[in-house]
């Protein structure tokens, strides 16, 4: 039987979900999200439920898609049995780990079975992430060819120094390569970057920021570096071997990425994405800040089906045991109350350009905004027209304007 965590009720080995979902359903659209849990090496400021080699425990990687399309037509039956409606996918997003240390017949074959259960939707994004010293053009052929349409490659510097510290493999020429190839290849392309590394300046940011606009993609991802409890990062800072992240330069790398952005024709459209139109922003991302449906596959997914949200054992190996069983893999859920899932909507959809509507909020958490826009943290020609959406300023100090809608409306909750 499954075990309880600490944050979650027992998860159903049968996978049913409460007749709740089906409220509101036909308004939501629906994607699905495949964890590759594989790495080459952990680069040290990682926390994501990823394995090495030699971490596997004699876990096969070539029995890994059969496993995951198991899980695919697994959740396509469970969503029927709830009553669900009928829904083509309307995104696909291969994450991880490093998904291309897959073959790419893989992923297609994994893509293949999310068409045969569900559809893919008409102009449907299908992307994976991958290093850039995981792929070639040949790789990159066989993905567009196979259905996908969008590549996310982790650059995340173009500084030799910094790339080290972050333990990542690739040399720095190889992103416009295979930026090219991907060009080539007919594919959408977005890069990730981080900022606020141990030992980078600004100098090395602006650097990088040249390196990835030179390579003209159609969506940036820019993120300030995390140091996560239990990482080999956190280590060496608590020995002193590297430096703690400064907070200050945390927020001039950011305003000086907005300004290159901007001058580049990428605008924000979340705190820590850029696109260069609307059509290019990553809208299977801009569905978890939405509060969409999602059914996620592999380790440790997290999956979310109208205001159900549950995750799968980590292990691959446990991963492995409870698809052999035929069971759910999924270790947990919780079924969020309105009230749950109403701040959590404040805490994503004030995060995004779109914004926050002003009528979610009660009149006591509306009696914040004048001080918000005061304090120039929300612009106020929007909040007049009845939407929150943060400044540059209250991007930076995004936990602020969240805890000041929230703490407003103590009284009426």
């Amino acid at each position: 039987m499954p075990s309880v965590l600490p944050d979650g009720d027992p998860a159903p080995e049968d996978g049913g979900l409460p007749p709740s979902v089906r409220d509101g359903a036909e308004s939501r659209r629906f994607g699905v999200y495949v964890h590759v849990p594989y790495c080459r090496v952990r680069c040290g400021y990682c926390d994501f439920n990823t394995y090495t080699a030699t971490e596997l425990g004699g876990t096969s990687r070539a029995e890994y898609a059969e496993q995951v399309c198991w899980e695919l037509g697994f959740g396509a039956q469970v969503l029927r049995t709830a009553g669900l409606p009928e829904r083509q996918v309307s995104t696909v997003f291969f994450g991880g780990g490093t998904p291309t240390l897959l073959p790419a017949s893989d992923l297609t074959t994994m893509l293949a079975k999310i068409r045969e259960e569900w559809g893919i939707a008409p102009g449907a994004e299908v992307t994976t992430e991958a290093n850039p010293d995981s792929v070639d053009a040949a790789y990159l052929r066989e993905l567009a060819a196979g259905g996908f349409t969008r590549v996310s490659f982790g650059m995340q510097s173009a500084v030799p120094h910094v790339l080290r510290t972050l333990d990542r493999t690739h040399a720095p020429e190889r992103v416009p390569q295979v930026v090219a190839w991907a060009r080539e290849a007919g594919l959408q392309v977005s890069v990730d970057l981080i900022h606020g590394t141990p030992g980078e300046s600004l100098a090395d940011w602006e650097r990088s920021l040249d390196a990835a606009l030179a390579c003209e993609p159609d969506h940036i991802s820019a993120y300030a570096l995390i140091v996560e409890a239990g990482t080999k990062l956190a280590a060496q800072i608590r020995r002193g071997e590297v430096a703690e992240p400064d907070e200050d330069l945390h927020a001039e790398m950011y305003e000086l990425a907005e300004a290159r952005f901007a001058e580049a024709g990428l605008h924000w459209y979340e705190i820590s994405n850029w696109s260069r139109t609307p059509e290019t922003r990553s809208r299977h991302n801009l569905s978890y800040w939405t509060g969409e449906d999602w059914w996620a596959a592999g380790p440790g997914a997290h999956s979310h089906v109208g205001g159900v949200r549950w995750w799968n054992v980590k292990h691959p190996g446990a991963y492995a045991s409870r698809v052999h069983a035929e069971v759910s893999p999924a270790h947990s859920r919780e079924v969020l109350t309105p009230e749950a899932r109403r701040d959590e909507r404040v805490l994503l959809e004030t995060r995004i350009a779109d914004g926050l509507p002003t009528e979610v909020l009660t009149a006591g958490e509306r009696s914040a905004i004048p001080g918000l826009i005061a304090e120039g943290l929300i612009e106020g020609k929007a909040a007049i027209g009845g939407r929150v959406i943060p400044t540059l300023r209250g991007r930076l100090l995004a936990d602020t304007v969240v805890h000041q809608l929230l703490g407003g409306g103590t009284q009426n909750h």
